[in-house]
């Protein structure tokens, strides 16, 4: 099973804020199970272990997924994090989630998966799909594809579209001006502890 289906706020609790996972907020600040109010100092190790699985559940990827734009970012030219972060942010269920049609990266999915999602005047139900600049994501012209999503916009994950988008909410109608910049990440993540910790694996 690659894709979590367990409680999101389990998730939340250990890791930190994930916009992308959930909007909800858990009520106990400290992480879950028996020793969860008196953790110990943590090993490197534990930490860019944390990091990457900050990377996975937010994003909503497998390891193997995870493995593979890792080996693509180190292939691209410029920083192997922010190209990571970018392959990553620039996956359709993502932009569908940034435009402000889903409330949440699984929710996106969802929408994507189902076909309701288009690309330049094409369905494209595959989430993990590349957007590249020029491209125009659109709701497909049926009733209840356009239902779905006016009743997703109620509920925005995120109050702010970053400057690489641009979206009609009259027309349901975005377009990605470019590829997205590091300050609008809006994980908290250091990715260069992602890339350390697959430097010893892949």
């Amino acid at each position: 099973m690659s894709r979590y289906r367990g409680p999101r706020l389990r998730v939340t609790r250990r890791l930190g804020e994930l916009p992308g996972l959930t909007r909800k907020k858990a009520r106990r600040e400290y992480p879950p199970g028996q020793h969860g109010q008196n953790r110990k100092k943590r090993s490197e190790y534990a930490v860019r272990l944390e990091e990457k699985q900050k990377l996975r559940f937010n994003y909503g990827v497998s390891e193997k997924q995870l493995v593979s734009y890792v080996r693509k970012a180190r292939r691209a030219t410029g920083s192997t994090g922010q190209v990571l972060l970018q392959l990553l942010e620039m996956r359709l269920d993502n932009t569908v989630f940034r435009l402000g049609m889903a409330g949440t990266i699984p929710g996106a999915r969802q929408l994507v998966n189902h076909g309701h999602i288009t690309v330049n005047g094409k369905v494209v139900d595959i989430a993990s799909y590349q957007c590249r600049p020029g491209d125009v994501i659109g709701v497909r012209n049926r009733d209840r594809s356009k239902q779905l999503v006016e009743a997703n916009m109620q509920y925005p994950g995120l109050a702010n579209l970053p400057n690489h988008l641009e979206f009609d909410k009259n027309t349901f109608v975005g377009k990605v001006n470019g590829m997205i910049e590091r300050e609008w990440v809006a994980l908290q993540i250091q990715e260069l502890l992602v890339v350390e910790y697959y430097s010893r694996k892949v």
